[in-house]
């Protein structure tokens, strides 16, 4: 059997290494150069190619190198190939890294500290304690809870919001469209994790961030899709929002005239809350190509009619 490998060549040299010593039966291949098509039975891509079920005639699953699948077309993939998407332990632990550093810069205003570095101003200001300070988090899946469970020491008043409901210990949840409002009008700091979807496309405008408490803060790690960009710089320049950190945006790269670039109460990232690693993916990888070779569940398989 064969795996096609579709992403960044870099990083594809340290997965041929790990296939060649833990699962030689494997025959590695790596996009563009796909020998016999006929031959390939697994893909692990960032995107898929166009038209995959003429290109790879015997494909029998799909393995999105990444947490989410929005970057994929699910609508022009074969109705019966499995998507799965990568589980990877490396991911969940980046993405508790940077939430941790983004909440906590917020708590402890560095972006007002950044601005009078700038000014050479030298000037405290009163220190909030974390347990005055309200940290909601939207959407509750598996990144979310770790990231929750992350925080919980520090001795943030937590909560989450979910299409659906759950239980988290320590967490006050909140789910639907009918609880979202009492959700976000206790959010001293917002941070989305959603998958996106047709349904959270868009989700962080106007309207969204008039519900928030005067002076509240986001932290976007989920989609560029999520947000609004233009009613997040009207909302900082009312004071809705005092701040923002974000990790995506809807074009990537920004572009050299974006004004997120330079707006002195954003905080923008190249997309890099986490990455995948091949060390820490692999073994997660292998095994549900194991799982899908014995008949058994793949661990991350896609609902296509959840879209995640």
């Amino acid at each position: 059997m064969a795996l096609l490998y579709k992403a960044d060549p870099v990083r594809g040299q340290h997965w041929q290494a790990l296939f060649a010593e833990h699962a030689p039966d494997i025959e590695w291949r790596a996009w563009p150069d796909i020998g016999n098509p006929e031959e390939i039975e697994y893909l692990a891509a960032w995107t898929a190619p166009d038209d995959v079920a003429q290109v790879l005639p015997n494909l029998k699953v799909l393995f999105a190198l990444s947490a989410g699948v929005d970057q994929l077309d699910l609508s022009r993939l074969p109705p019966d190939l499995p998507v799965v998407r990568l589980l990877d332990p490396g991911i969940t632990r980046g993405m508790c890294e940077y939430a941790s550093w983004a909440v906590l810069s917020l708590h402890r205003d560095m972006l007002r500290y950044r601005q009078q570095q700038v000014a050479r101003c030298w000037q405290a200001h009163l220190l909030q304690p974390a347990a005055n300070r309200r940290i909601g988090v939207m959407g509750l899946g598996t990144q979310a809870q770790q990231i929750l469970a992350t925080l919980a020491p520090l001795g943030f008043a937590l909560s989450g919001w979910a299409r659906s409901a759950r239980h988290l210990p320590g967490v006050k949840c909140y789910a639907g469209e009918e609880q979202l409002p009492d959700f976000l009008g206790q959010c001293d700091i917002l941070l989305c994790v959603l998958p996106l979807t047709e349904q959270t496309q868009g989700i962080l405008d106007r309207q969204l961030f008039a519900q928030l408490p005067k002076g509240a803060a986001l932290i976007n790690m989920g989609r560029g899709g999520h947000l609004v960009e233009a009613d997040l710089l009207a909302a900082l320049d009312s004071g809705q929002l005092s701040g923002a950190v974000l990790d995506v945006l809807q074009e990537e790269p920004a572009p050299p005239h974006h004004p997120f670039w330079t707006h002195p109460q954003i905080v923008l990232t190249p997309h890099i809350a986490a990455m995948t690693q091949p060390q820490s993916a692999f073994g997660v990888l292998l095994e549900n190509i194991r799982r899908f070779e014995r008949g058994e569940p793949m661990l991350g398989e896609v609902d296509r009619t959840l879209g995640y």
